[in-house]
């Protein structure tokens, strides 16, 4: 038996996903990769602060913040990024071209995605 989510109260206060704020050594390196990654385009961009977001307005902007630590663990939030059907492996290539790289945060070797890195090292899946 499936089970339900518990039904939420609904009230006058309704939030929309805006942004995503990566904190990263290099924001530029970062909105690059993004950027050719999801061919988003630039919307925001200094030294300390870079920010690109969906041209045609129907994904959240994504912004790069720069911060003075390293990444030191596996991410508590990733992307999925979806391709079609039969074109994984050309996805990945792809994005290895780009700056990313394969990486195994403990996932089966028999799975149907592939857990990628960008070039800070945070994870993300790619998706058929």
């Amino acid at each position: 038996m499936a089970s339900t989510a518990p039904a939420v109260e609904r009230d006058e206060v309704s939030f929309r996903l805006n942004e995503f704020v990566i904190d990263c050594r290099d924001p530029q390196q970062l909105a690059r990769f993004w950027n050719a990654t999801l061919g988003y385009e630039v919307c925001e961009w200094d030294g300390d602060f870079a920010a690109i977001e969906d041209p045609d307005g129907s994904g959240p902007t994504i912004c790069f913040q720069k911060v003075a630590e390293d990444k030191l663990s596996k991410n508590r939030i990733h992307f999925d990024l979806d391709v079609p059907e039969g074109t994984l492996e050309a996805a990945i290539a792809r994005l290895v071209g780009l700056g990313a790289r394969r990486v195994n945060v403990g996932q089966r070797d028999d799975c149907s995605w592939a857990v990628m890195a960008d070039p800070e090292g945070n994870e993300f899946c790619v998706v058929a």
